[in-house]
């Protein structure tokens, strides 16, 4: 594997992985959030991601539209050029209504749409390259890849101690996901903003196509009530990867410093 193809997979891995990785309490979010992060790969500043959540509507529902964005930086830029786009649509419950995902790495496009139909546990795949549509049976409950982090933060951690997992069905490439993530204590860590208490989550991630074994992946999340993660570590198959919360703006709640 080339670092050029290590990077281009790495750096939407980590970005899809920024999506799912925070946990915690009833409606921790409100429309006019706002984070960024700052990626590195070894020594080189690869990237950015953002993750924005605004307040909509759909079919005369209230509804919140959450967008997803990764960038390669200038330099990184002149290995692999990576301009990524996340999309999902989901309502008060915390189904996903519609999910858009629309990417460019290099030489590689994928352009699809998820249409959501709860009442039947059915999922459609638009794929608007190929022009073709396909549907899936699903759980019920099914959540995609930026749902599920909105999902997860409304998660009551009080309760649970070190060992303790989080579990939660996504689709994603075509195929139902049983993602799961182990509580591995909680930890002050420094970050740019100040020391900040935070939950260390161990997400089980797919060996062999990007990670370099299941438990490659840590995540620092703050132990408030919002839960937005704020570093993340990964060991891959070529090098590491590091993110780091450089901006914030809109949360629902005060962070906790110490």
């Amino acid at each position: 594997m080339t670092k050029s193809n290590t990077l281009k997979k790495n750096f939407l891995s980590l970005f899809l992985l920024i999506g799912i990785l925070a946990g915690l309490r009833a409606q921790a979010y409100r429309g006019g959030e706002f984070l960024r992060y700052r990626i590195h790969y070894f020594f080189l500043n690869a990237g950015y991601a953002t993750l924005s959540l605004h307040e909509s509507q759909m079919n005369g529902k209230h509804v919140f539209h959450a967008v997803g964005l990764g960038k390669t930086s200038v330099l990184s830029s002149l290995v692999m050029d990576v301009n990524d786009r996340y999309e999902t649509y989901f309502d008060d419950r915390n189904r996903p209504l519609r999910f858009i995902r629309h990417i460019r790495e290099g030489n590689y496009h994928k352009n699809v749409e998820f249409i959501f139909h709860h009442d039947q546990n059915l999922l459609q795949v638009i794929d608007h390259l190929r022009n073709n549509v396909k549907s899936y049976h699903v759980p019920p409950g099914i959540q995609d890849m930026l749902s599920v982090y909105y999902k997860l933060r409304n998660v009551d951690t009080s309760k649970l101690k070190k060992g303790d997992f989080i579990s939660e069905d996504l689709f994603f490439d075509n195929e139902i996901y049983h993602f799961k993530m182990k509580i591995l204590g909680r930890q002050t860590i420094n970050t740019k903003f100040g020391k900040i208490r935070t939950i260390v989550l161990r997400p089980y991630v797919q060996a062999e196509r990007v990670f370099k074994e299941q438990e490659s992946l840590t995540v620092w999340v703050t132990d408030d009530e919002n839960k937005i993660p704020v570093r993340i570590r990964a060991k891959l198959l070529v090098g590491s990867i590091k993110a780091d919360l450089v901006e914030y703006r809109g949360l629902k709640y005060p962070i906790h410093f110490e």
